[in-house]
């Protein structure tokens, strides 16, 4: 399982989930292996089969190690269930149940068809593979990260308005990479007419990477023809709307698992305030400036008690800057599903 957890890490992140497969031998040697490796592509457990076949290798009777449940449902591949009954093997070993109910009823398949199906092995390493997508699917809207790259004293920019940059390249190329793993990146008018930003995810010697996030501007202007946001990269949506909720429900819509929120701080304290943040990651440079625009705007926080406290579970230098990421200490609404209050709203 461990090593179908490695194979797994190598697929993309995004609207599917990454998943991979082990065919094992009776006698536990390594008969094919197979990951996920984007929307069309085969899934795990079909290019494990397709690898076994180009070894010369039998896989009746095989196990089949996979860290999500096999798929029962026909998009745009068929099922993964009926390709492993098809194939003849004798019993599975799964990592994560499939929490989508579209996709789910692999391993009921499987059982009934006579075979031994094991499920819960290594699922905490399992989920923390999945990461933003299982979080996504099991409650129905996505997950949301907010980015933020500020001076040492808290500013994202000086008094007349730079911010170019704050940061260094060490730290702006793992902000490239870190998009190049979301749905979307989402910012505010005020910063898309400001900063005139590309939105766009970029190797390190600043070419496009092959699949690009949507590039989402919140508020009701309009994004000027000559915008860098019109230039190649993701496509561009418009949600015209301050309900950080809404901005949720339109890319849960479109099959977004993963949201970046880059700005500006009026929309980052919307978040925020409206309890939608999962995951923050604070970019923090040794520079100061001791005047200019904060990180975060008014909270309508007055004492420190209501503070918003996060818990750190990552600090990763990078060059001469430091990565914090932590989750909100209370965190986002399980049970009052923002996808479903807005659309109660919305009818009434």
């Amino acid at each position: 399982m461990r090593r179908a957890l490695e194979l797994a890490a190598r697929g993309p992140r995004g609207t599917n989930p990454q998943v991979g497969c082990v065919l094992l031998g009776p006698d536990g040697t390594t008969l094919g292996e197979g990951w996920h490796r984007g929307a069309g592509t085969p899934h795990a457990e079909v290019a494990a089969l397709a690898d076994a076949r180009e070894r010369g290798a039998d896989v009746r009777g095989a196990t089949a190690v996979v860290t999500l449940e096999p798929c029962d449902h026909t998009g745009r591949t068929g099922p993964c269930s009926v390709a492993l009954l098809e194939a003849g093997v004798a019993r599975a070993v799964i990592a994560v149940p499939d929490p989508n109910p579209v996709a789910a009823g692999g391993a009921d398949r499987l059982r009934s068809a006579g075979v031994d199906v094991v499920t819960g092995v290594l699922a905490h390493e399992g989920a923390r593979v999945l990461g933003p997508w299982l979080a996504a699917v099991r409650r129905g809207w996505p997950f949301v990260t907010l980015k933020i790259a500020t001076t040492l004293d808290g500013r994202v920019a000086a008094l007349d308005g730079t911010s170019r940059w704050i940061t260094s390249d060490v730290a702006r190329q793992h902000a490239h990479a870190h998009r190049a793993q979301v749905g979307a990146v989402v910012v505010g008018t005020g910063t898309a007419l400001v900063d005139d930003p590309s939105l766009t995810a970029r190797t390190g010697d600043g070419s496009l990477v092959e699949e690009q996030p949507l590039r989402v501007v919140v508020g009701q202007r309009d994004v000027p023809p000559g915008a860098r946001l019109r230039s190649p990269g993701g496509e561009l949506v418009q949600v015209r709307t301050h309900d950080p909720a809404r901005v949720l429900a339109v890319l849960h819509e479109r099959e977004v698992r993963h949201v970046l929120v880059e700005g500006g701080p009026t929309l980052a304290a919307a978040f925020l305030a409206a309890g939608l943040v999962d995951e923050v990651h604070a970019y923090v440079a040794p520079v100061l400036l001791g005047a200019g625009t904060a990180a975060i705007g008014d909270l309508g926080i007055t004492t420190i008690s209501d503070a918003v406290r996060l818990v750190p579970t990552e600090v990763l230098p990078l060059g001469p800057d430091v990565l914090v990421v932590a989750t909100p200490e209370h965190p986002p609404r399980g049970t009052a599903d923002p996808i479903a209050r807005t659309s109660t709203e919305k009818e009434s």
